[in-house]
């Protein structure tokens, strides 16, 4: 099984020391059947008065810090090795109740759903719908794969990747309407557009590996990434990359899962002081295979 160590660096720096306020850390991978943590540690400089770990309302891991003193910076580190046991592409037959769209969700898991099938944002002019359905059949029910296949892949050949220093995401339609954005825009323009089919849908965080010998020519990496979980009766929530057009977990870590990407920020604080106070902000990432870094590690030494 794959081993992958992650290694998340943020450090702001102010012009002056300045105090603290609570900081919501969101960086350890959240486990499961395709996701083993081996370690984790997190290091916070400085130190924090108080730390301590909740289960969010989606069952992310989330680290909360109080501190007592001041200080000119302030660090996170995070590091963590998993075994990652990429799940295979999903396969529905014929006779499964999702293998065609549309679909009807069953009656016991459609109340926990709703929250990911109602849209989020507005569409006043029907322009996110009508490009929605342009990836379904004219006539007849489409196969379902079809269609999120089709998302993924047609966002990423239609649309131009950028980085964005903004804070937060943009609304969807500026997505649509300039044709690019970031890999958490694009998360939130691909979950919008499942949602107007009534389709499940929501926002996950994380990273992505990118193999040194990588001829698949993924964008995101050196910072943390953002892809879709679509759920599926019979297939439960599968993956989708449509920044890297990536179909279930192959080279994806998760950290967080979230209805909208505002309940996933990685790093979420505040400082007492004047606004002329804050000097930047610098973040360091890193994932690499186990292997990769041990030969690293034995090129420094010779």
């Amino acid at each position: 099984m794959p081993r992958l160590t992650i290694h998340h660096k943020t450090v702001y720096r102010y012009t002056r020391p300045v105090a603290f306020g609570e900081h919501r850390v969101m960086l350890r991978p959240l486990p499961g059947h395709d996701l083993r943590i081996l370690t984790s540690h997190l290091a916070i400089e400085p130190q924090p008065m108080q730390l301590r770990w909740i289960h969010d309302v989606f069952g992310n891991s989330v680290a909360i810090a109080t501190f007592d003193e001041r200080a000119d910076a302030l660090s996170f580190t995070a590091t963590a090795t998993v075994e990652h046991n990429p799940a295979e592409e999903f396969g529905l037959t014929a006779d499964d109740p999702a293998y065609f769209y549309p679909f009807l969700y069953d009656d016991e898991e459609f109340p926990d759903l709703l929250q990911f099938i109602t849209p989020q944002y507005g569409d006043p002019n029907g322009e996110l719908s009508a490009w929605a359905r342009k990836f379904l059949d004219a006539e007849g029910p489409t196969p379902t794969f079809k269609i999120l296949s089709g998302l993924t892949h047609g966002i990423r050949e239609a649309f131009n990747y950028r980085k964005r220093y903004e804070q937060g995401t943009q609304h969807p339609l500026d997505t649509l309407q300039t044709g690019s954005g970031t890999c958490r825009d694009y998360a939130l323009f691909m979950i919008e557009a499942l949602r107007r089919l009534g389709i499940a849908a929501r926002f996950v965080s994380g990273y992505v590996f990118i193999p040194g010998d990588s001829a698949h020519g993924y964008v995101g990496g050196g910072s943390t990434h953002a892809w879709v979980q679509v759920y599926l009766p019979s297939a439960g929530w599968i993956e989708f990359d449509p920044t890297n057009g990536i179909v279930g977990t192959r080279d994806l870590i998760r950290v967080a899962v979230a209805r909208d990407p505002h309940q996933a920020i990685p790093l979420h604080g505040t400082y007492l002081g004047s606004p002329d106070a804050f000097a930047g902000m610098e973040v360091d990432i890193n994932v690499v295979s186990v292997g990769e870094a041990k030969a690293e590690q034995t090129a420094e030494k010779v």
